[in-house]
């Protein structure tokens, strides 16, 4: 598979991306979730939508992988008070929210030249979709919602287990290998039961990763991110375009009732349950995934 790297210059940031396929197919851009690189829309599943006969573009969010870091940007007061305030839907001030991440990807379309284009995205990058599906319905094909959800209030939390390991780490002064560890913990803690990877498997995913890019004070930029933009249903309740809505009904960390809770504000959307799907996207998932995009991206 022949892969065009680069950076686009977008939103006032610059956003690393990979560009696989024909150029004259009609593109999908997906988008990650959060502390997610682009090399978490795994390969081989690119590579399924490519011979699908599409263009696929997967891109580093802002504070991650390779593209632009936001030192500058300092998180101000206690995050259990955002956290708070989350819960019941409400925002809180931050350096950023979703809103400018979604205008990320519009940045990152003018780039690259992409009139329209076929929309997805996982986890955060589900939020970031309905933000720019809702305020940008000229530039999307089709939407594809995987394991989000709306934040609006008294949704069902994370398992304690999976949002302990997400909110913290290794401990102060740890290694490379120790965050390595605990990287592939918490991929242990979110994966998909019916799918499992080896422990040999985590670590080498969350050694890569490391490698690749190493920096956790994006991630807690990220994430509050999502905790002071509020409840997304009023954008969600906007989408216009041909809708999949997609999860796991085992997933520990955006629970069910939150993508349930996407499709029934999105009018007109499809919604699919995946049995034994976590919070990942394992081989064995991929082929329902991409059928189901597929057949979304066909009622557009």
């Amino acid at each position: 598979m022949n892969i065009r790297r680069g950076v686009a210059e977008a939103n006032g940031l610059e956003l690393a991306y990979e560009d696989m396929g024909d150029v004259l197919h009609p593109p999908i851009i997906l988008v990650m979730g959060l502390s997610a690189q682009l090399t978490l829309w795994p390969l081989g599943f690119c590579e399924g939508l490519v011979a699908e006969g599409h263009r696929v573009i997967r891109f580093d969010n802002r504070d991650i992988g390779l593209s632009s870091k936001l030192s500058d940007l300092k998180v101000k007061g206690p995050v259990w008070k955002r956290m708070v305030r989350a819960q019941l839907g409400l925002s809180s001030p931050v350096p950023y929210t979703i809103m400018d991440m979604a205008d990320d990807v519009l940045g990152l379309l003018d780039f690259l030249q992409i009139r329209r284009a076929h929309i997805v995205g996982a986890s955060m990058g589900g939020m970031i979709t309905q933000i720019f599906a809702a305020k940008y319905p000229d530039r999307v094909r089709s939407v594809g919602i995987i394991f989000s959800s709306t934040n609006q209030a008294l949704l069902p939390p994370p398992k304690p287990s999976a949002l302990k390991l997400l909110t913290s780490g290794p401990g102060k002064g740890a290694t490379s290998e120790q965050y390595i560890a605990h990287s592939a913990k918490f991929m242990r803690a979110i994966h998909s039961p019916n799918y499992p990877f080896s422990d040999a498997e985590l670590l080498e995913m969350a050694r890569a990763s490391h490698a690749r890019s190493f920096y956790p004070a994006g991630v807690l930029r990220q994430y509050n991110a999502i905790l002071g933009t509020g409840s997304l249903r009023s954008y969600a309740k906007r989408i216009t375009k041909p809708t999949v809505v997609i999860h796991g009904d085992a997933d520990p960390l955006v629970r069910p009732a939150c993508g349930r809770a996407v499709a029934r504000a999105v009018p007109r959307s499809q919604w699919l349950l995946v049995k034994g799907m976590g919070h990942d996207l394992p081989p064995g998932v991929w082929p329902v995934i991409t059928q189901a995009l597929i057949t979304n991206m066909m009622r557009s």
